[in-house]
């Protein structure tokens, strides 16, 4: 993989849209624990903080963990596949990131491999923020370098 050098507009374009999802993603999923829908005993974002910090924090830490994290892999996607930002690729990454959520993340937050310790609900339960984290990126990357891209492809 290469990594493509962006220009400044590209960089604040991908930070835009990095920010975005993250905070499109925290719209949905934020009122979905305060609804006790997931499985999970907290969000993934604010349980791996508490962890890191040892203590327990507001959900605000979590979401601003959320934020910086979506947005650093936004910008890693944009980084990467410039020329190319295809939901396949978004969807790649997605699934990537499930993997290491279930594998790393999981795990670090007391939840066990896989969050088995909680229930084999959470297998599932990760994909489904991820899967969105895919489309919404999709869809603002093609919003937000959709024209310029086709511009690039055709020179």
């Amino acid at each position: 993989m290469i990594i493509h050098k962006l220009e400044t507009g590209d960089w604040l374009k991908a930070l835009g849209v990095g920010i975005l999802t993250a905070l499109i993603l925290s719209a949905i999923t934020v009122p979905a624990f305060l609804a006790g829908l997931p499985p999970a005993p907290e969000p993934p974002s604010l349980a791996f903080a508490e962890a890191l910090f040892g203590t327990t924090l507001p959900l605000a830490v979590g979401v601003l963990f959320h934020i910086a994290y979506v947005t650093a892999w936004s910008v890693i996607y944009v980084g990467l596949f410039r020329e190319k930002l295809s939901f396949l690729r978004a969807l790649g990454l997605a699934a990537f990131l499930w993997a290491v959520a279930l594998a790393v993340f999981f795990p670090i937050n007391g939840w066990g491999f896989l969050g088995l310790d909680i229930g084999p609900k959470m297998i599932p339960f990760a994909a489904i923020p991820h899967l969105l984290f895919a489309i919404v990126l999709w869809g603002l990357c093609r919003a937000a370098f959709g024209r310029q891209a086709e511009a690039v492809r055709q020179h």
